[in-house]
């Protein structure tokens, strides 16, 4: 799966894209909104395999897209949606973003975009989202 902003490419995870996630989940700085104090090798490469087995899942209800600069080729963000509920066309999002390339418009962008498919694409009715209201940055994306 493909989506497309004007910065970035957003697509499956695949198995090679554990080392960038790690470099981003090790930061402190992006530790300091989640709840993991810590990620090891082996956590982030199961976060992504995880990722792996829901893009093989009929019908597929999550979508946890890898979102890379177009013009670096390089993975920064991972955004996505999940459908909870088919019948009242109600799914959530969320997001994440390499500390590196915050208050850059890269989450917005994302957000954006997912919500874009989930409406368009998807067949939604409501999508939700939630974040820790201490990440005024991240209010400000919802």
């Amino acid at each position: 799966m493909i989506l497309e902003t004007h910065r970035l490419l957003m697509r499956d995870f695949i198995e090679a894209d554990w080392q960038a996630v790690f470099a981003y989940q090790s930061d402190p700085l992006y530790l300091r909104y989640n709840d993991w104090t810590q990620r090891t090798q082996k956590d982030v490469c199961e976060f992504i395999q995880m990722f792996i087995d829901q893009q093989k899942e009929q019908p597929r209800t999550k979508f946890q897209l890898a979102f890379v600069l177009k013009e670096e080729n390089r993975l920064i963000d991972n955004c996505g949606i999940r459908v909870n509920d088919q019948e009242m066309r109600e799914a959530n999002i969320g997001y994440e973003l390499n500390t590196q390339y915050w208050g850059q418009g890269y989450a917005t962008e994302a957000a954006q975009a997912i919500l874009k498919f989930g409406f368009e694409e998807l067949g939604m009715h409501r999508i939700w989202s939630w974040c820790v209201a201490e990440n005024v940055a991240s209010v400000r994306v919802l």
